[in-house]
């Protein structure tokens, strides 16, 4: 399936930027004086949309190189044959034998994507020129695009005698680019996290598994005043996300 706009098919973006390049790789050296040494995107932080809203982050590619870099390109490759491309011409910055050259990207599921697929792991494949050498690098570097997950959780009934059953639901869900809403994301393992009152962090309790339509349930027995929430580590596809914490009385 096709996506819009920023995205398009890989082959026809760099057709004519590859011409009279060679792809040698990740990590690659050219035959003479440039090789990359580092990528960065989004502050090696995944780049996770929501349903709606744009997000505009970074990509930077160092190098070696025994001249300035003079000519840049930073083309983004993602599942599903999409590509996104910098809004302006990466800006490079030469000091002595390193170069880096930086460029701007925005993803915005309600214009560039039709369906979910783009979610998953990205490529980075730079192309840099010197006054006399040039690389381009395919999978240079990489990095997650994810859809935003959210998750609730709510303990009953409060306040509770200690040794009663408590009862905590909660709901996971994650971003669908084809409807643009959120929805319930199933048979996934989130675990309930408790903290007491005045300790300084939660720890594990259990892991619970999400339903058919993402919603979460389970009980434990009530001991001291505190605090439960759902957590969820997130995948290649989706992004991490923690419940807000529900106090709880304990009496």
């Amino acid at each position: 399936m096709q996506h819009r706009t920023r995205i398009a098919v890989f082959g026809s973006v760099l057709a004519a930027a590859a011409v009279g390049f060679t792809a040698p790789g990740a990590q690659a050296t050219a035959p003479e004086g440039i090789s990359i040494t580092n990528v960065t995107v989004n502050d090696g932080k995944p780049v996770v949309l929501g349903t709606t809203a744009g997000k505009t982050f970074k990509v930077s590619v160092t190098a070696d190189t025994d001249s300035a870099i003079t000519e840049s390109d930073i083309t983004l490759f993602g599942p599903n044959s999409s590509v996104a491309q910098p809004q302006t011409t990466p800006k490079c910055a030469t000091e002595g034998t390193k170069a880096t050259c930086t460029g701007t990207f925005t993803i915005d599921p309600d214009v560039d994507f039709f369906d979910n697929t783009p979610a998953g792991t990205w490529y980075v494949n730079p192309l840099l020129v010197s006054d006399t050498d040039s690389i381009y690098a395919e999978k240079a570097g990489k990095f997650k695009l994810q859809r935003e997950a959210k998750l609730t959780a709510d303990a009953a009934p409060e306040p509770i005698k200690k040794g009663k059953t408590l009862t905590i639901t909660g709901a996971l869900t994650r971003a669908n680019w084809e409807t643009h809403k959120y929805s319930g994301y199933s048979g996934q393992s989130v675990t309930l996290e408790y903290k007491k009152k005045g300790a300084s962090a939660y720890s594990a309790v259990k892991t619970v598994k999400t339903d058919t339509k993402g919603n979460l349930k389970t009980t434990v027995k009530a001991s001291a005043d505190g605090s439960y929430r759902y957590a969820f580590a997130g995948n290649s596809t989706t992004g991490a996300v923690k419940a807000a914490g529900d106090a709880v009385d304990v009496r």
